[in-house]
């Protein structure tokens, strides 16, 4: 399996309409994506300096399956919309 990791620092700029909508286009892919084997969205509850406002597990069969994941449209289109409304996002995949 693989374990695949991000985390979002969102703009300030209706920051907690955006987290809800991302959240909400994130778990919508468990439905539709068959390579996605499971997700799990968290909007952070921290507000230390270092937080991250949120992250995504995910995991998948094997790499090949989280690249093609990477390409698929719908996830395309959640990708586009988050990176308009965070600042910057870090990633970690991993074999689990």
């Amino acid at each position: 399996m693989i374990g695949h990791i991000v985390l979002f620092k969102f703009k300030n700029e209706n920051k907690v309409q955006n987290m809800e909508k991302a959240k909400e286009m994130l778990l919508g892919l468990e439905d539709t994506i068959d390579v996605l084997e499971h997700i799990e969205v968290g909007i952070n509850f921290d507000q230390a300096e270092r937080a991250m406002d949120m992250s995504i597990y995910s995991l998948f069969e094997n790499k090949e399956n989280l690249n093609i994941y990477a390409c698929l449209p719908a996830h395309l289109e959640g990708v586009d919309f988050i990176k308009s409304v965070t600042e910057y996002s870090k990633v970690c995949d991993y074999i689990v």
